[in-house]
């Protein structure tokens, strides 16, 4: 009898790859556009949707990659686009869309862990439009688990739970973060 082969299910199959594209951009054998392009070609070919219920830190880690992986593919695909371009605003719309998604999985994964664990500050950028806006959240319990918005009203839950500090730090991904595409 021959062993059973373990097929990994598409939850996993996403993380792993979205792990083997995260150490491939480190090295510098992925650009960020190529980068984001293949984290959306992943999405599209496994035919995954996020988690309707988010009740633990995994489906919340993955619903979070999930929406910023679509947000960002749909932002690139906006810039591609001259300004006066018809299809350049639903892009943005889109774009916006997730990232709101987004920044809701991060109040729920916040208020999951009870706002414990985490550090939160303002990340130093090169973009003059997310100067003292983009903000970054460590979950220091969790392995490589960093999460950004914008969003205020997380930003005013961050700094009432005592977490947020107000300091501006370079981003533990600065290079990303600071890479335009």
């Amino acid at each position: 009898m021959s062993p059973k082969k373990i097929i990994p299910n598409k939850f996993e199959q996403f993380l792993s790859n979205r792990e083997s594209l995260i150490q491939q951009y480190t090295k510098g054998d992925l650009s960020k556009e190529e980068f984001i392009e293949s984290n959306y070609r992943c999405i599209t070919s496994l035919d995954i949707k996020p988690f309707s219920k988010i009740d633990n830190v995994k489906k919340a880690i993955y619903n979070y990659q999930y929406y910023n992986v679509l947000a960002k593919y749909y932002q690139k695909k906006a810039h591609d686009l001259s300004k006066k371009h018809n299809g350049r605003q639903e892009y943005l719309d889109l774009s916006n869309n997730f990232y709101s998604k987004k920044d809701d999985v991060t109040i729920k994964l916040l208020r999951l862990i009870d706002f414990t664990g985490i550090e939160a500050y303002y990340v130093k950028v090169n973009s003059p439009n997310l100067k003292k806006k983009l903000f970054e959240i460590v979950l220091k319990d969790y392995d490589n688990i960093i999460l950004h918005s914008k969003n205020e009203v997380l930003l005013n839950m961050l700094i009432s739970e005592n977490v947020f500090t107000q300091e501006v730090r370079n981003s533990l991904v600065d290079s990303y973060i600071n890479q335009k595409y």
